[in-house]
């Protein structure tokens, strides 16, 4: 695809897609780097001063977490559209196509309007970019450009309300130039230690870069170590602290036998310490998982925060947008008999939350695993725990981004893990052909490790349901 230049202006979906594909995208970089050399709020703060500072019209709900944070987001977009608020929803990564990151009420941003939002780009990154050049410096950057279309499409779609879900750590990540309304915290655990630090203590100093002075926080965190760490900074903030365990906390009931039809978990939602005088009990939740339990929850404290401060939500909406709630990929049962399951697992945590929903949810008589995952991903832990649970495995490397782990590599650290061979697939699509063809109708397919291979696969097997 060539590239505009500057001056050429941006006429199409097309245009718009070369123009952000041709710039720095630590999406796709080798080994993703961290740190104020390379994530430069100020920046980011320059490019939405030259357009007029759209992040500062718009009422935000601000979401960070290691997990959690893209779910809680649609979940809490999905009850503010059921309450009749018109909501804007940035997120990422996307799974198909990069529109998806910017949604107004679950509508993503039409070619037409994506074009137009890059042509108003477009004048200001070219004159960035020649002040960057002679600074030594670079221009903005796709991550930057994205949040700052994205900003801008909830203002020209009168949104009442944005969730703008965090793309890496919090304190160094674009979108915090906001003022939200709400900080929220889903969930700290290892992942991206490289960039946000081998302790979770660091890690939560990291993603708790997002409270500001004053601003409510919302904290699905219940390990004690990070816990103290957004205690201290809500302290230190002066932010009343809405905390789970203390303030709010839930109960998830599972639904069963998934290979048969479709069913949905359901929640008990309680604030303060007494579970049998919940608030909530019996509400429905489309995605499935304990772990999508608590997003629920933290979803019904911003709620909570949000009525404090005058928004009318009423309960009836938050059981039409929790129920209803779609989020691709999350442990989405694509097809049945044999059962195929996606999900975008790719840290120790989430595998072990997607390991805990397929025992509980599904009752297949043999298991077989499509995997592929990133560079710098907890790789050997990955595999330990989903070697021990799977009758067969399938190892690949997704072809849509260069930072996919080669599948001979997933081989060798397999097979130091269990002194067993496992086959190797060059193309995702002839790992998931093997898997299909092997499966008989009682059995379960799994595909997961990453957002790459789930998108990559997913694109490949329209839903059954």
């Amino acid at each position: 695809m060539p590239l505009p230049s500057d001056d050429a202006p941006i006429r199409s979906y097309e245009d718009a897609r070369a123009f952000l594909f041709g710039r720095i995208d630590y999406e796709r970089a080798v080994s993703m780097p961290y740190g104020q050399r390379h994530f430069k709020l100020d920046r980011m703060r320059e490019l939405l001063r030259r357009l007029d500072n759209p992040q500062q019209k718009l009422p935000i709900v601000h979401i960070a977490g290691t997990k959690g944070k893209g779910s809680t987001a649609a979940m809490t977009a999905a009850v503010l559209q059921a309450a009749g608020h018109r909501t804007g929803i940035f997120s990422s990564p996307h799974l198909e196509r990069i529109e998806e990151r910017m949604v107004v009420d679950r509508q993503c941003c039409s070619g037409q309007q994506f074009a137009a939002l890059a042509e108003r780009l477009r004048p200001v990154v070219a004159e960035m970019d020649a002040q960057a050049a002679i600074e030594g410096e670079t221009g903005p950057t796709y991550f930057e450009l994205t949040t700052a279309m994205a900003l801008l499409m909830f203002v020209e779609n009168n949104v009442d309300i944005a969730v703008l879900e965090v793309g890496l750590g919090g304190r160094l990540d674009s979108t915090n130039v906001c003022e939200p309304r709400v900080c929220v915290i889903t969930s700290i655990s290892y992942d991206h230690q490289q960039q946000l630090g081998n302790t979770l203590e660091a890690i939560a100093r990291e993603k708790a870069g997002i409270i500001k002075p004053g601003i409510p926080v919302v904290s699905g965190v219940i390990d004690l170590e990070p816990q103290a760490v957004i205690r201290e900074i809500c302290q230190q903030q002066g932010c009343r602290l809405i905390e789970r365990s203390t303030d709010f906390d839930f109960r998830y009931h599972w639904p069963t036998h998934l290979e048969e039809c479709s069913k949905q978990g359901t929640l008990d939602v309680w604030f303060g310490e007494r579970p049998e005088a919940a608030h909530y009990q019996g509400l429905a939740i489309g995605p499935l998982g304990e772990h999508q339990g608590a997003n629920a929850a933290v979803t019904i404290a911003i709620v909570e925060e949000l009525r404090r401060q005058g928004w009318v939500i009423e309960d009836d909406a938050v059981c039409a947008g929790l129920s209803q709630v779609d989020i691709p990929a999350r442990i989405e049962v694509v097809a049945r008999r044999p059962a195929i399951v996606i999900d975008v697992a790719h840290n120790a945590a989430s595998i072990a939350a997607l390991l805990d929903t397929l025992d509980r949810c599904f009752s297949a008589r043999q298991r077989l695993l499509v995997f592929a995952t990133t560079a710098e991903k907890d790789i050997e832990g990955m595999l330990r725990s989903l070697l021990a649970r799977f009758d067969r495995v399938m190892l690949t490397k997704y072809s849509d981004n260069p930072r996919g782990v080669p599948a001979e590599h997933l081989a060798a650290v397999a097979r130091s893990i269990t002194g067993q061979e496992f086959p190797v697939y060059l193309r995702p699509a002839d790992a998931l052909t093997a898997a299909r063809a092997e499966a008989q109708p009682e059995d379960l397919i799994c595909i997961t490790g990453s957002f790459f291979i789930a998108a990559e696969l997913r694109r490949l097997l329209p839903s059954d349901e």
